[in-house]
């Protein structure tokens, strides 16, 4: 209940930042004439998780349904869309503004028809509030609950979905990174990028303001060797470099990452001897038994992160 209602709540204040930015559906909209790469991007990710929506719930595979609508809404929209368009909203480019406002109010109805069978009352809500913003009278509002699915085909574009995906793949491995070897929050972390190709060094250029305010980097650029103290991440054909050394206590991180891979050496220990002895296995509930296996698979992946982040760290110095 409680995940639920927090889900309930990101995208109630995601709808509330839509309106704040006087994003508003418009009659003439037309998903396939964008322009904005963002935008084509974000209307090809609606389209293919309603379609993912729509799959689940013809399959009865609820679960799967109610996933796809989820990772859409919290993961695509809200953690990514809605701050990569931010400075769209407050630029001068004021065509890109128009496009990108009317694409979010766009998006957000087919979003909320996809969450509708999953949320009925909150979505009911929102899609009234929705057409009250774009001046429809009270009396001549329609029930979400009534009209029919979105059917949403020839909205994929290759191109825009490859671009931002490596801008979001970027940002997220370094800020991963980041995380790893506790660089501060608030620290910009020098970048270079060792192999760039052509291509990715337009992308980085065309968003290089959002990937310096997303990630926290600074002074990017692109160099034919790994720079000295830095921690590197792999993101294409490209190294992203991160200069770290001036930032963290080099030795205490290795110290600490050191223990905590000791410390889950010793959980993974444990739990292969339980799951080693018949007895438990025979035993235990089918359900229980898997919780341990998962265990050990998800501390093994933690282990084998943290043990690469100290080699790192050990290179870097």
């Amino acid at each position: 209940m409680e995940g639920y209602r927090n889900f309930s709540t990101k995208l109630w204040n995601a709808f509330r930042f839509s309106q704040m930015n006087e994003c508003v559906r418009t009659a003439d909209f037309d998903p396939k004439g964008v322009k904005h790469t963002l935008n084509k991007w974000i209307i090809a990710e609606v389209a293919k998780a309603t379609a993912e929506t729509a799959k689940g719930i013809e399959q009865y595979r609820f679960n799967e349904a109610a996933g796809s609508a989820y990772r859409f809404t919290w993961n695509v929209f809200c953690d990514w869309y809605l701050e990569l368009v931010k400075p769209l909203f407050s630029g001068e480019d004021e065509t890109a503004k128009a496009e990108t406002r009317a694409t979010a109010a766009w998006v957000i109805e087919q979003m909320l028809h996809m969450l509708h069978p999953f949320m009925p009352f909150v979505t009911e809500e929102l899609f009234d509030t929705l057409q009250a913003d774009a001046g429809v009278a009270e009396g001549e509002r329609r029930l979400l609950i009534v009209q029919r699915w979105p059917e949403l085909g020839g909205l994929s574009d290759a191109a825009a979905e490859a671009e931002v995906d490596w801008v979001i793949r970027l940002i997220s491995s370094v800020r991963s990174a980041r995380q790893d070897v506790n660089v501060p929050a608030g620290a910009k972390v020098p970048l270079a990028l060792v192999g760039a190709s052509d291509e990715t060094r337009g992308r980085l250029e065309n968003y290089r303001a959002l990937i310096e305010r997303l990630a926290r980097v600074e002074d990017v650029s692109f160099v034919d060797a790994a720079p000295k103290g830095t921690i590197q991440v792999v993101v294409d054909e490209a190294t992203a470099c991160l200069s770290v050394a001036d930032l963290i206590d080099l030795g205490a991180e290795k110290a600490r990452l050191a223990k905590e891979i000791g410390k889950l050496d010793g959980e993974i220990t444990g739990l292969e001897k339980r799951l080693g002895n018949p007895q438990f296995v025979e035993k235990a509930p089918p359900e229980v038994v898997d919780e341990q296996k998962e265990r050990v698979a998800s501390a093994g992946e933690t282990k084998a992160k943290l043990a690469a982040a100290l080699k790192q760290l050990e290179a870097a110095g």
